[in-house]
This record gives structure tokens, C-alpha cells and sequence, in this order.
């Protein structure tokens, strides 16, 4: 399992994470009720069949897994199966139920429909870094992030996670240096980037396989366009979308990363997920201290 995005956090180094392994025995995933629309909890970070492997940590890096079961129940299939019920009174009865009849009726139908309905399976994986105060979760959503960091607040008691807070202007940087500037050591221009006016409703231009050296490029950026999402690579080892909202989206793990694993000693599933723990969490440690430097991203205290 590789990370396919990164949206990082912020957290003081100073929280307590010593009771992990005690409080998540506590806070694992239960299967979805008949009644209920959906359920959260911490599941093994290994897989479903690791059920007492709660956590794994590696020198500073702490790896956690929070599971959902989530009930499929589309609204338009209630929606119809409640019209048919008004259609079906209508007519036997001469009259259309009231807004407060047809809201009961509904839920009676949610009810009724929701030990039926299929459950979808999910999970999100964060990686955090214990000495830095550095939480990672694999996805390209702010909202998907903050439910992790609820999840892990809610097993402390307390996790003031906070977004990437960025000095420097990331759109700024990122389109000084499509426009030439020399981009920090260790990082390449990819064929990808986004370019928006900064005018609400303005041009948005999207550009994938293009040398982005080019006189087809400086003429957005001559008509005042900004980039929002650039393309990169990260010596041989990361390629990457970065976007202005300090996002890693589209990361995929290069030969430079990947030759690592070669030097596994040990055969094994377990062994090949901590050799793949320690690739990823090594390249993203080494990726995030550039980020910070180049946009000077502040501390969470």
C-alpha cells in the first residue's frame, strides 16, 4: 500500500500519544446497526485480518487506520418508493399527506429500507510524525483530513491539528517559478499545471504532457494568470501534483523510492509493509522539509 495523496497537518510535538495502544481497543470499528446510516472506528493498519494489530510505529513515525461502513441508500430510490405511498393514498383516499405526514412517512420508509441496504467499506490512513508534529493522511480532501483528525481527537481527548499555515503565498511560488524562477534543490517541473485568472468566475486553463518552458505557457502568465496546481518531481524518487492549497495529489512512489525495497531482508507480508512504512514515511519526511522551507510553513503552536 502506497500513499496516493497527501494532506498534511500540523499537531504540537508535545501531544501524548504514550496510551495509543490502551485507548484504541476502545475506539475500534463496529459493523453498521440495521438501523444505522453508518459507522467509524480504528481498524489495523495491515488489513482486516490484523484485527488485534491496532497501530504501528517506527522510530518517530506512528502509522493508524480509521475504518467506515457506510449504508448505500440513494435518496431518489426513498424519494420514488415515498411517492408511490402518496400516489397509493391519493387514491384510495382522495387526499395528499401533509408535509408532517409525508416526513414521517418517510423516515418510517428509511426504516424500513435501511436493514436492506448494502454497506459500503472505507478506510483513511495517516502517518504521523511524533517528534515533528506532522500528521499525513492519504487523501486529496481537507474535509477527509479533518474527519481523521476528529477521529484521533476523539481517541485522546484532545488533537489540535491545524492545516498547513504558509508564510509565503503557495500560488505565488508556484507560478514564479513556471514564469523561471529556479525551484528549490531536489525539485523539476513536471507536464502538468493549472492556470487561473484571480478574477471570481475567471479562465481556468488546464495543461497535461506540455513542456511548461514555452511561449504558449508565458502568455497566460503575460494575460495575468496564476497557477494553482503544478506538476513536480522530487529528485528520482516522487512525482506529484502540488496545488496552492499546499496539497500532494497524484503521488506516485519513483525508482529512486522503489529500489529501496530491494534491500528487504526479510520475507513476508508484515515485512514488506514495514519496508514499505519505512520507504514512504523517509521520502514524505524529506518531500514535507522542502515544503516547509520553500514556503515557510509555520509550526501548530
Amino acid at each position: 500500500m502506497f500513499f496516493r495523496n497527501l494532506t498534511m497537518l500540523r499537531f504540537p510535538p508535545s501531544t501524548d500519544f504514550s496510551e495509543v495502544a490502551t485507548l484504541l481497543p476502545h475506539a475500534t470499528l463496529k459493523p453498521v446497526g440495521q438501523l444505522e446510516l453508518s459507522s467509524r472506528g480504528f481498524i489495523s493498519p495491515f488489513g482486516r485480518d490484523e484485527t488485534e494489530v491496532l497501530h504501528h510505529q517506527i522510530g518517530d513515525w506512528l502509522w493508524l487506520a480509521i475504518g467506515g461502513q457506510d449504508k448505500i441508500l440513494p435518496a431518489s430510490a426513498v424519494n420514488e418508493a415515498l411517492e408511490q405511498k402518496l400516489e397509493q393514498i391519493e387514491k384510495t383516499e382522495g387526499r395528499r399527506p401533509s408535509g408532517r405526514e409525508r416526513k414521517r412517512m418517510k423516515d418510517d420508509l428509511l426504516h424500513e429500507l435501511l436493514p436492506k441496504a448494502l454497506v459500503k467499506s472505507s478506510r483513511a490512513d495517516v502517518f504521523l510524525n511524533l517528534q515533528l508534529g506532522l500528521a499525513v493522511v492519504d487523501t486529496g480532501s481537507r474535509n477527509t483530513a479533518e474527519y481523521v483528525a476528529s477521529g484521533i481527537r476523539g481517541l485522546l481527548g484532545s488533537f489540535p491539528a491545524m492545516p498547513l499555515n504558509a508564510e509565503v503565498a503557495p500560488r505565488a511560488v508556484l507560478t514564479s517559478w513556471i514564469a523561471g524562477e529556479p525551484l528549490p534543490d531536489g525539485l523539476t517541473l513536471g507536464e502538468e499545471c493549472e492556470m487561473k485568472d484571480p478574477c471570481d468566475g475567471g479562465a481556468v486553463v488546464r495543461c497535461q504532457h506540455q513542456q511548461l518552458h514555452c511561449d504558449e505557457i508565458y502568455r497566460h502568465l503575460e494575460a495575468g494568470k496564476q497557477v494553482s496546481k503544478l506538476a513536480l518531481v522530487f529528485e528520482d524518487s516522487l512525482s506529484f501534483v502540488l496545488g496552492d492549497d499546499l496539497v500532494v495529489r497524484k503521488l506516485k512512489f519513483l525508482d529512486g523510492a522503489l529500489d529501496k525495497l530491494d534491500y528487504l531482508e526479510e520475507d513476508g507480508r508484515r515485512a514488506e509493509l514495514d519496508a514499505r512504512f519505512v520507504v514512504q514515511t523517509g521520502e514524505i519526511g524529506r518531500l514535507f522539509n522542502v515544503l516547509a522551507s520553500t514556503f515557510r510553513i509555520s509550526e501548530a503552536y
